[in-house]
């Protein structure tokens, strides 16, 4: 090869390797070189010289069950791809105890890093097998003391853009169908809502109903918002969820309320198996699980490389909403 490209075997083995800084025109010879053979650099061999593997480990709570986690997945492997980097993932099912013996095996397979990613925005402490592993944490925030760099979705931003929204189509009452689930999602929605109600000279004590957070749950916090006097019912609702949203259309045909004639509608998450399927389509906030996981195997190979070492506060990532069919006037305006 360096004959090919006429360059001595330690010019090559620097141009390969990125080691030691080679003129570009140079590289480009021994690639070009190196293509022709069809030759590839063996990363085991490159691992033992830089003390690494060139391999990432992603460790989830709810891989399998969760429609979200393939964005996360993808948006990881972008960023690692474009670096030569192998992501290796593990699904932990839920089970802490689980994620405790995954977390040993991916580093008994000394891998560089590890992203820990939470498929709904969580809290986590931080793991006895991670002290001293770089780590970086998506959709969820470290707690505990932990300080390492973290992505999570704005939640008060998802709630203020779903408020803006109904409040240009002229809705003075908006409720909200939330979920009985504690965390930073419930947490920072409900705050969300209030505030931006109050920032658009509306009342911040608004109609709020809890339930579980599936269709469900929609349906029961949907009867109680919905199933009460025209002068008090409210005209449109944002809900903590896009299966909450289904639950809440429902129970507004049952009461023979249409959609979004006598009320409008906003959803989280972006669902599409749920959010385009149903009649009419419904506008919803989506969340950034491809850009959270890009951002956290970017940060986390940056922190490998020795780039970051500073710790800042969490990034929030801005939410972008979705329309679709289930937001219109309210009905005095119709």
């Amino acid at each position: 090869m360096a004959a090919l490209a006429g360059v001595s075997p330690t010019t090559v083995s620097h141009a390969l390797s990125g080691t030691r800084t080679v003129r570009a025109e140079t590289r480009d010879r021994v690639v070009r070189a190196a293509a022709d053979l069809g030759y590839s650099p063996n990363r085991l061999a490159s691992g033992l010289r830089l003390r690494r593997t060139g391999v990432v480990g992603l460790a989830s709570d709810r891989i399998a069950m969760t429609p979200f986690a393939g964005r996360i997945v993808q948006g990881a492997q972008e960023a690692a791809r474009e670096r030569g980097i192998v992501l290796m993932t593990v699904d932990a099912e839920g089970d802490p105890q689980l994620e405790d013996a995954q977390l040993h095996a991916l580093l008994d397979h000394r891998v560089d890093g590890i992203l820990l990613a939470r498929m709904s925005h969580d809290e986590v402490t931080r793991p006895s097998a991670l002290a001293e592993t770089p780590t970086v944490l998506v959709d969820a925030v470290p707690v505990g003391g932990w300080r390492v760099p973290a992505v999570a979705p704005d939640e008060h931003g998802i709630a203020a853009t779903a408020v803006a929204r109904l409040v240009a189509a002229g809705h003075r009452r908006i409720g909200f169908a939330t979920t009985i689930d504690e965390g930073p999602a419930s947490r920072g929605r409900e705050q969300g809502f209030r505030t931006a109600l109050q920032e658009a000279g509306l009342d911040g004590r608004a109609p709020v109903e809890r339930a579980s957070s599936d269709a469900a749950g929609g349906r029961s916090a949907g009867r109680r918002l919905l199933d009460v006097a025209a002068a008090e019912r409210p005209t449109a609702v944002f809900c903590f969820n896009d299966q909450v949203a289904m639950g809440v259309m429902q129970a507004a045909s049952a009461l023979g309320l249409e959609v979004p004639r006598d009320c409008s509608i906003v959803g989280v998450d972006d669902l599409e198996i749920v959010a385009a399927a149903l009649v009419p389509g419904l506008t919803t906030v989506a969340l950034p699980h491809r850009e959270m996981g890009r951002w956290g195997m970017s940060t986390l190979l940056d922190r490998i490389d020795g780039a970051v070492t500073d710790v800042a506060e969490p990034v929030l990532l801005a939410c972008a909403l979705i329309e679709r069919g289930s937001v219109g006037p309210p009905p005095s305006a119709g």
